[in-house]
């Protein structure tokens, strides 16, 4: 017999994207489903719309509760889930039809605790796939606990994103989404990977990730630091139970410190007097020695650091000399995403 799977869909606000998600979700190849739509008191017809489906559709139950955030609604979903398998679907998102199907086929064939699939970044018309790491048609890679947890850590093929994933349900159902933060992924990610014996990375997209268009510079506010808040809890977890991975956990800190001290920057007006340009500055400097021995293997990496601590001007000219040799084809530039095909 097929194991179910509950499939836990937060929703918010999102009456113009909702019925994408839910279509690719109930047209799934796999059958077993126990479809979860949380309602988590949107203001628009959110709730309504999830009512109708459930009406019509005896796999989905339709609940509601009062608005908490992200987290309180997954977790409030993840009451009702009653299946061997979990999966978290955003409601602005969608999957390829057969995506839960796949899944599920191949965490019984390598008897893998979570299975991610790759995605695509949607935009309005046009998608585009991350090929940097991996090619669509490659075989899928099996990692144990270590190099998951490494993989997890560098975040560029196993992500810290809940979504995209395949659970098996006993492993998360007592690891709840910590409240009242963005990027609650990165609170709860590596709880639940230090669990995982085995580890499935699919190198072919099932789902797709939406970019709305708001900018993340134009809508950027201080609660934006919540990552890293949330890297920070997670290196004191990494220095308890992976002391060899304090470096790697160190590194994506700084990076994550010093991208968000430009956005700050740009955003000086929702950044009074500099209060919170000033934490990140003093971190760094009271952490210099250890962060520049994290970072001894990463040149780039290395320069930014000695140059902020000598002074933050330094640095951010230090990446707008960057930028020209790049744009005069002196210096090689960042790999792009591919892009894959252009909507009509």
């Amino acid at each position: 017999m097929l194991p179910k799977v509950s499939v836990v869909v937060p929703i918010y606000k999102v009456e113009k994207y909702l019925h994408r998600c839910v279509e690719s979700i109930v047209n799934q190849t796999y059958p077993i489903l126990e479809i979860i739509l949380v309602d988590d008191g949107s203001p628009d017809g959110c709730g309504k719309i999830a009512d109708a489906y459930a009406e019509n559709d005896k796999r989905i139950l339709s609940v509601h509760k009062e608005n908490g955030g992200l987290s309180d609604a997954r977790n409030y979903g993840m009451q009702y889930a009653t299946g061997e398998f979990t999966i978290f679907v955003d409601s602005d998102d969608w999957l390829e039809h057969n995506m839960i199907e796949t899944l599920v086929e191949t965490s019984i064939k390598y008897g893998a605790d979570v299975v991610q699939t790759a995605f695509y970044y949607a935009h309005d018309h046009e998608l585009f796939y991350d090929n940097r790491y991996y090619q669509r048609q490659d075989l899928p890679v099996v990692l144990n606990n270590q190099t998951l947890m490494k993989e997890l850590v560098i975040n560029e093929r196993v992500k810290n994103f809940a979504w995209g994933k395949l659970y098996k349900t006993n492993l998360i159902k007592d690891i709840p989404f910590k409240k009242g933060v963005l990027f609650e992924d990165v609170f709860w990610a590596h709880q639940v990977m230090q669990r995982v014996h085995t580890f499935v990375l699919l190198n072919q997209p099932l789902c797709y990730y939406y970019q709305r268009s708001d900018s993340i510079v134009a809508n950027y506010t201080p609660r934006n630091l919540d990552i890293i808040k949330g890297l920070k809890e997670r290196h004191n977890f990494i220095e308890r139970y992976y002391q060899d991975l304090k470096d790697e956990s160190l590194k994506m800190i700084l990076k994550t410190s010093l991208i968000h001290y430009n956005l700050l920057l740009v955003n000086r007006r929702k950044d009074a007097g500099g209060k919170y340009r000033d934490e990140l500055q003093t971190y760094i400097k009271e952490n210099y020695s250890t962060l520049k021995n994290a970072v001894n293997d990463d040149k780039q990496l290395k320069i930014q650091l000695c140059l902020f601590k000598i002074h933050p001007t330094l640095y951010i000219s230090y990446l707008i000399y960057l930028k020209i040799l790049r744009a005069l084809g002196l210096v090689p530039k960042p790999l792009m995403l591919e892009k894959v095909v252009i909507k009509q």
